[in-house]
């Protein structure tokens, strides 16, 4: 009998948590579709998910949550399409490869997830790590951590001296000869077997080092690195298991290259002339600019002792062409998606690039929809989030006052709601 009423009990306690309803009475509301901003707005959720939106401040029922935003402005969770949540800048990076374990990496990342969720960003694509990412990922996903959820790239992949060249800047007797395995493609064999790794060690995407690099303790920051045909392999491979690929590139040659074999993504693109944009157009490859990690390397650079000298010489000329290039891009009609290369800067500040790319002259509503709506739809993920929509899920940030009259508004965020769980309420 006891146990009859303790379960009796229990089903009525999880039919009322998961009756209960919150009402977010918003002042301003962002769908992250529209050019238009909408006044005085109600969005209802249920569980994980927004099951209306209603004009008007709605009156609650008996047992409702209202969450009042009537000075905010309230729009989906963003999502930043260039992260790497295994590290962080800092004078020490390239010894800490010898001084950390992975469970130091592990740590810090919790500590990376939840900063970079309490910014707003409530979906992040992470580009390369050493395999943590995974299970971050999955922590995250099971509720141990909180975080964003994840798409990762597991280990991004590279040639031989190339910048994802796990070995660059070793001494000799540690430097080996690195292969598929590890991320090191060398030819069409390498470039499928180097997929299919990323495949059983549980990426969600593929990402490739298309010419040189920054950050990597290697004298080239922008040659091309992969010749096509393996590109295009790892292009199709991809397709096998269900992947898109983007590209880090920073010259001209290595970007053609991988939008011709078929990339959806071009991270950095420092040097992309106006052929390469005309290219991009026509076959819908994506612009990740991530003006936030050039400004930031190139004021770092200036620091004596805060990069190893070859990487200083490349931070200081790459750096500052990052906004010049967003600024032609964006007037040229390159399909632009919003991306920052968090941890060359600190996590957390991720919406700094918002106001970068205002400043080089997006409109601050066509900012919010590139890391809503469009990173969404590049993820294969528009029937789940993205946007403020009846049955996606509730995730929702707002921000105090108008970010399209004043877009420095977007590092101040007072509300976070991820499939319907609040993070932050100020």
């Amino acid at each position: 009998m006891k146990r009859l009423i303790f379960t009796l009990a229990l089903v009525i306690i999880t039919f009322m948590v998961s009756a209960q309803r919150t009402l977010i009475h918003a002042g301003t509301l962002i769908d992250g579709m529209s050019k238009k901003a909408e006044k005085e707005q109600t969005i209802i959720v249920e569980g994980k998910n927004i099951v209306d939106i209603k004009s008007g401040y709605q009156a609650p029922d008996s047992g409702d949550q209202v969450i009042d935003l009537k000075g905010s402005t309230v729009m989906p969770g963003w999502i930043d399409m260039h992260v790497h949540v295994e590290g962080e800048t800092s004078p020490d990076r390239y010894i800490r490869e010898f001084t950390e374990n992975p469970a130091d990496k592990a740590l810090f990342a919790t500590d990376v997830a939840k900063r970079t969720l309490m910014a707003g960003f409530t979906t992040v694509r992470d580009a390369g790590g050493s395999g943590v990412n995974v299970s971050l990922r999955n922590a995250i996903a099971k509720g141990y951590v909180v975080g964003p959820r994840i798409f990762t790239a597991e280990k991004g992949l590279g040639v031989t001296g190339g910048h994802a060249d796990p070995t660059n800047g070793y001494r000799a007797d540690l430097k080996g000869d690195p292969g598929p395995k590890e991320g090191v493609v060398n030819g069409i064999a390498d470039a499928r077997k180097a997929v299919r790794q990323r495949y059983k060690n549980g990426a969600d995407f593929i990402k490739i080092t298309a010419t040189g690099g920054v950050l990597s303790v290697a004298k080239d920051g922008s040659g091309p690195h992969f010749k096509e045909d393996e590109i295009a392999e790892i292009v199709s491979t991809g397709k096998d298991f269900g992947f898109h690929v983007a590209a880090h590139a920073h010259g001209d040659e290595g970007m053609q290259r991988a939008v011709r074999a078929g990339v959806k993504t071009i991270e950095h693109g420092t040097y992309m002339s106006e052929e390469t944009m005309d290219l991009m157009i026509k076959m819908n490859a994506y612009y990740v600019p991530t003006i936030t990690a050039g400004m930031e390397v190139a004021e770092n650079a200036k620091k004596p002792g805060y990069f190893p000298a070859v990487v200083a010489a490349k931070a200081r000329v790459i750096g500052p062409q990052i906004t010049a290039t967003f600024a032609k891009a964006y007037k040229k009609g390159v399909p632009i998606a919003f991306g920052t290369d968090a941890a060359v800067f600190k996590h957390g500040e991720n919406a700094r690039e918002f106001g970068y790319m205002v400043d080089a002259g997006m409109p601050a509503m066509e900012t919010i929809i590139c890391a809503t709506s469009t990173n969404a739809m590049i993820l294969g993920q528009s029937d789940k989030f993205g946007s403020l929509k009846k049955g996606l899920l509730a995730d929702i940030v707002s921000v105090p006052g108008d970010p399209l009259e004043d877009i420095s508004v977007m590092r101040n965020v007072n509300f976070v709601m991820k499939e319907g769980v609040i993070y932050k309420s100020e």
